[in-house]
This record gives structure tokens, C-alpha cells and sequence, in this order.
């Protein structure tokens, strides 16, 4: 009983980094890549409109910043649950 709780606790904080994450990934490639990329032109980041920054580089960066927090937040939730490998 105590082993299905732990793992009831575990599946919870893994969608909670899940929705998190993907809350993230939405915001930066749909509404600042798209919906909100004429506004965001405006701002110039290292001399390009920040809207076209966001629809290119800066949703691919951000996809990978992503990941490696992904990972890390794994690793540390499987070692708190002693799920690791």
C-alpha cells in the first residue's frame, strides 16, 4: 500500500514537471513565435526583431534548454522516489 502511494506521489510530480514544461514550450513557439510575433518585433535582440528571434532561433533553444532541464528534474525526482536505474 505504501509502494502504490509513493508511486501515486511520483506520477503526480512527473506530470506537474510535464504540464509545466510543455506550458513553457507552448508560450515560447506558439504565442510568442506566432500569435504574438508582430508585437514582439519591436524589441531587437542582437540586431533582429525579437518575434522572428523567438518563430526561429529562440523556440529551437529553448526546446533544448528544455530537455536538459527535463532530464535533470528526472534524475533528481527518480532518486527522491528510489525509482533511479
Amino acid at each position: 500500500m505504501a509502494g502504490n502511494r509513493n508511486l501515486e506521489a511520483y506520477w503526480k510530480e512527473n506530470l506537474t514537471y510535464v504540464s509545466i514544461l510543455l506550458g513553457i514550450w507552448f508560450a515560447v513557439s506558439y504565442l510568442f513565435g506566432i500569435l504574438m510575433a508582430d508585437s514582439l518585433d519591436k524589441i531587437h535582440l542582437m540586431g533582429f526583431p525579437l518575434g522572428f528571434w523567438f518563430a526561429n532561433q529562440g523556440s529551437e533553444i529553448t526546446f533544448v534548454i528544455l530537455i536538459v532541464v527535463y532530464v535533470k528534474l528526472m534524475n533528481n525526482l527518480d532518486i527522491k522516489y528510489d525509482v533511479q536505474e
